[in-house]
C-alpha cells in the first residue's frame, strides 16, 4: 500500500517536476494565490483555468479549485471539486477535511460528522476531523458524544483554545457549574478571546 501511495505522489507531482512549462504553471499558481490573499477568488479561479483544461485530473488543482469556491461561496461547485480529488487519491486527507468544511458551512452536519468520522476510522487523533466532528456533533445537539471527543481531544491539547471553546459551548448548553471556570481558563490562554467576551458576561 505505502508502495502505491508513493507512486501515485510522484505522478501527483510530475507535472511540477517538468522543465517545459514550469514557469509558466508556476506563474500562474502564483498569481492565484495573490489574487486569494486579497479576497478575489473568482480571479484565482479564472487564473488557473487554462491549466485546468490541460490537467482537469490533477489532484492538486482540484484541491485547489475545491479552496478557492468554498472561499468564494460556491459550495456546490466546491464539493465538486473536493470529491474530484478525493477520487484522484482516495488516501488524501484534505479533499476530505475541505468537503467538511462545506457541509459545515451550509448546516449539512449529519454529513459532516459522517465525512469526519469516515477520517478518524483511520486517523483517530486527527486535529481537524476531531474539531469538525465536535462541532457537528454540538450543532446536532449530540452533546455526549461531543463531551466524549472533547475529553480525548483535551487530554492530548489540554491548553488548546479552539476545544476548550467548543467545551465551553457543551457545558453552556447541559448548564454545566464547569462553564464559568472554562471562560476563565480560555482568558488566561487568550485575553481577548472573541468567542469568550461575547458569551462571558
Amino acid at each position: 500500500m505505502i508502495k502505491k501511495v508513493l507512486i501515485f505522489i510522484f505522478l501527483s507531482l510530475s507535472l511540477f517536476a517538468k522543465g517545459e512549462g514550469f514557469e509558466e504553471i508556476k506563474s500562474q499558481y502564483f498569481k492565484s494565490y495573490d489574487y486569494e490573499k486579497v479576497g478575489r477568488y473568482s480571479e484565482a479561479i479564472k487564473v488557473l483555468t487554462p491549466l485546468y483544461k490541460k490537467y482537469p485530473k490533477g489532484y492538486a488543482l482540484n484541491l485547489r479549485f475545491g479552496w478557492l469556491f468554498f472561499l468564494d461561496k460556491k459550495y456546490n461547485d466546491a464539493i465538486k471539486y473536493y470529491k474530484k480529488a478525493s477520487l484522484r487519491n482516495t488516501f488524501a486527507i484534505d479533499p476530505k477535511l475541505g468537503l467538511i468544511r462545506v457541509y459545515l458551512a451550509t448546516y449539512s452536519y449529519q454529513k459532516a460528522e459522517t465525512v469526519s468520522y469516515e477520517i478518524l476510522k483511520t486517523d483517530y487523533y486527527n486535529y481537524y476531523a476531531n474539531l469538525y466532528a465536535i462541532k457537528a456533533l454540538i450543532a446536532q445537539k449530540k452533546y455526549q458524544l461531543a463531551l466524549s471527543m472533547l475529553k480525548k481531544m483535551l487530554a492530548l491539547y489540554p491548553t488548546d483554545v479552539l476545544f476548550l471553546e467548543q467545551l465551553a459551548m457543551v457545558y453552556k448548553a447541559t448548564k454545566n457549574p464547569y462553564l464559568k471556570q472554562t471562560y476563565q481558563d480560555i482568558l488566561i490562554l487568550d485575553p481577548n478571546n472573541i468567542f469568550v467576551r461575547s458569551n462571558f458576561k
